[in-house]
């Protein structure tokens, strides 16, 4: 038999739950959530797992999600979540519930009370390169000889942000060391050229950096005479990030976070950051539960944001743009043109600028990452060329 679980928020009588204005429709979503079992602890990693599909369920109906749910045995006790108030919970249907692996997976389906003037652009998959992030006190990593973290969090930070499965779609582009130190500081004193370049190459407009700013450890948490023990300190996890246009080089969205977990490993073990004897351990664990977080608040942070891409050919009158199929195009889909130039401030700083024109373009032919598109009625294109920036024309704008 499907359970189901009525679900008030703190702070809300019933009576309020049922009120709800005429511009709210009642939807169903369907999500699974997954959680590591911790210690055999089965209880916590289901409750995890219910918080993941919850959470997962009212970003993608339009709530923003900017901090964590208790879950107690499974039923929301407390709210310790901000949300925009996009939506609210009705009822929750317990879909399926597995242990595979050492993992735990719960699949709910939500009756949501979905506001309807979320953003059209929420409909449209907005790419995001994932950067390596950079460690700023290399010393840091020196107990376990983890100086390959920055590239292991990096990817986890991707895979968090690809289970999401909402409108940010991320890029790998965390091979390679870049230095972003510069973009963390006061002057904001950072290269255009660089975003320019890594957008480019990954061929996303969103370009996402980090800084790991502490991985510090206490000093032991066990006694010394206490020689039967195991080995164990806590260490910090401490990491900021900056979410920034390639297009026009503004920064949308810095957030920082922090935690600190036991490290349960030997001083002198050498401790594999790509294994999984270290994702599973606490301190692994907690490193997940953040980067799990701060793909939350990534895809809230743009779901509102434009999908825009560039022509890329030209052909009498046909243009080659670099949106398609994984964007959510769709055959017929309109766009809008804007040339792409840039102005230079009495500082002698160069800033990106762009000329809304009156052109805008349909699409003929679809493919995965690129389109054609020709002009409206076959019209000349006056002044539009390679490189201009074209924005999807949402139907509900």
């Amino acid at each position: 038999m499907k359970s189901f679980l009525s679900l008030a928020f703190a702070g809300l009588s019933a009576t309020a739950l049922l009120t709800f204005s005429p511009f709210t429709k009642a939807q169903w979503y369907e999500s699974t959530g997954h959680a590591n079992v911790q210690n055999g602890d089965t209880s916590a990693a289901k409750s995890a797992a219910i918080k993941d599909a919850i959470t997962q369920a009212l970003v993608f109906s339009g709530a923003r999600v900017s901090s964590v749910q208790t879950l107690v045995d499974g039923v929301l006790m407390q709210d310790q979540l901000k949300i925009s108030s996009h939506g609210e919970i009705q009822k929750i249907e317990l879909v399926s519930e597995n242990k595979y692996d050492n993992k735990f997976a719960v699949t709910l389906r939500l009756d949501i009370f979905s506001q309807t003037e979320q953003c059209p652009q929420n409909s449209f998959n907005k790419f995001v390169a994932v950067t390596q992030s950079q460690l700023v006190h290399r010393e840091h990593a020196k107990m376990g000889q983890i100086f390959d973290v920055s590239k292991a969090i990096s990817k986890n930070i991707f895979t968090s942000l690809q289970k999401s499965k909402m409108s940010a779609v991320p890029i790998a582009y965390y091979n390679n060391a870049i230095s972003v130190d510069k973009y963390f500081s006061q002057q904001h004193d950072y290269s255009n050229a660089q975003l320019e370049e890594i957008s480019s190459r990954s061929n996303a407009q969103y370009v996402l950096l980090s800084q790991i700013t502490s991985l510090s450890t206490s000093d032991k948490l066990n006694n010394d005479y206490a020689f039967w023990q195991d080995e164990a300190y806590e260490r910090s996890y401490n990491i900021e990030f900056a979410l920034f246009d390639g297009t026009t080089y503004e920064q949308l969205w810095q957030n920082s976070y922090h935690t600190q977990a036991i490290w349960p490993f030997e001083k002198t073990t050498i401790v594999d950051v790509n294994s999984d004897r270290f994702w599973q351990s606490p301190y692994g664990q907690s490193i997940t539960d953040i980067n799990q977080a701060v793909s939350y608040d990534i895809q809230a942070a743009m779901a509102c944001l434009p999908t825009q891409g560039k022509i890329m050919h030209m052909e009498n009158s046909k243009i080659v743009i670099n949106l398609g199929k994984a964007h959510g195009l769709k055959k017929g889909q309109m766009l809008s043109i804007a040339h792409h130039n840039y102005l230079t401030d009495a500082a002698g700083n160069v800033m990106p600028h762009t000329i809304t024109t009156l052109n805008k373009i349909r699409v003929e032919q679809l493919y995965q990452q690129t389109a054609v598109a020709v002009s409206i009625d076959d019209k000349p294109l006056p002044g539009v060329q390679i490189n201009d920036v074209v924005e999807i024309i949402s139907q509900d704008l």
